[in-house]
């Protein structure tokens, strides 16, 4: 519930009926599961001056597991943008 609060922050723009361009930010990373000790927000510097937070997520497992856990956050994600 706290990402669907956080992604309400910032509204997907939407003009004349046209939908503004939209960047997907990401990142990934293999590590061993055993040596990750924590994972924090990573900061993106937005033109306007202000600071927006992206929610890293760990995804464990097999790389079957792990591809699709994948997807199924992928999908879930934007089930939080139905306008898309």
């Amino acid at each position: 519930m706290q990402e669907r609060q956080r992604a309400g922050r910032f509204a997907i723009r939407i003009y004349n009926g046209i939908m503004a361009n939209l960047t997907l930010v990401y990142g990934m990373r293999l590590l061993p599961a055993d040596e990750i000790v924590r994972v924090g927000d990573a900061p993106v510097d937005l033109k306007n001056g202000n600071q927006a937070q992206v929610t890293m997520h760990v995804l464990e497992g097999s790389r079957e597991q792990i591809e699709a856990q994948l997807r199924l956050s992928l999908d879930a994600f934007f089930d939080f943008y139905p306008e898309i």
